[in-house]
């Protein structure tokens, strides 16, 4: 546990270029429902559930009035509100601390934080790294080496919880002749917005993400095959209502779902458990399309 009577700068001038600049301490959020975000940090700012909380996230491991970020003086801090599952330092449990560059936070099941120092520059930089690395440029879905990132982490923590978990993969019917009949740019307008339907519908906690092409894929946590296919279908549904104007022609499109768990055939490990899921989708294509499969089981 870090010392509270050692001191930390929260407002470094640093010279360079043309001129000064001052740095500003900044929480960013490494992981959880508010992946990317970055605030300033003045004074107390409460973290938590709650409608009252200054900064919310929507974790249910995270209590309504969960831990204080603030600081003192020059000095940066962590206090914990007595949560109920703690709030934890660089992995160890703390009550209150003081913050240097670089800590992580840890709150809830999924949310971390970084404490760091920015400047202006440094602020604008560190939001185009983080959407270029987490996001696909054209669908702002997660990128596919984030999904298996965050799976991996799922897997682990489903097996220390000993708790569910089930992947769906998805992809959109006969995406082909909307390129080949209204070009590809009416292609990535189908693309876009049906990512953006299929992001509102999926829990805060579930990562959805882009794998290329027209195929894209949901992690659940905490679900089975029975509720993957559940959130599938809703999916389904909504994909099939969606419809957008483009140049003038109402582009209407369906979608096929494959849904696989922890306790499907063969799985051992995040790529036996995509690969599951994505047989499921084949399954789902070959019994003719706009469909939901699971594995195991049959059609829903």
């Amino acid at each position: 546990m870090s010392d509270w009577n050692e001191t930390t700068q929260s407002g470094l001038i640093s010279a360079g270029g043309g001129g000064v600049s001052e740095r500003r301490a900044y929480l960013i959020v490494l992981a959880g429902c508010n992946l990317g975000d970055m605030v300033e940090l003045r004074d107390r700012l409460v973290l938590g559930r709650g409608a009252d909380a200054d900064i919310r996230f929507d974790d249910d491991g995270i209590s309504r009035r969960h831990a204080v970020v603030g600081l003192d003086g020059d000095i940066a801090f962590v206090e914990d509100l007595e949560s109920r599952n703690g709030t934890f330092l660089n992995d160890q449990k703390v009550k209150r601390a003081v913050l240097k560059d670089g800590d992580k936070i840890r709150m809830g099941s999924t949310t971390i934080l970084k404490f760091t120092h920015q400047d202006k520059l440094d602020d604008a930089f560190q939001r185009q790294l983080f959407e270029a690395a987490l996001r696909d440029g054209l669908t702002r879905a997660f990128n596919k080496k984030y999904f298996f990132d965050r799976l991996a982490n799922e897997l682990a923590y489903a097996a220390r919880h000993r708790s569910e978990l089930a992947v769906i993969m998805l992809d959109i019917d006969f995406f082909k002749q909307v390129n080949d009949t209204f070009g590809h740019m009416a292609g990535d307008h189908v693309l876009s917005g049906v990512a953006r339907e299929l992001q509102s519908q999926v829990r805060c906690e579930d990562v959805f993400a882009r794998f290329g092409g027209d195929e894209f894929g949901v992690i659940c946590r905490g679900v089975g095959v029975t509720g993957g296919a559940m959130l599938a279908e809703r999916l389904r549904a909504h994909v099939e209502r969606w419809a957008q104007v483009y140049e003038g022609t109402t582009l209407r499109v369906t979608a096929s779902f494959g849904v696989a768990d922890l306790k499907s055939p063969g799985v051992h490990d995040a790529e036996t458990l995509v690969e599951a899921a994505d047989a499921a989708l084949y399954e789902a294509k070959r019994s003719g399309r706009n469909k939901v499969a699971s594995r195991p089981g049959g059609s829903t």
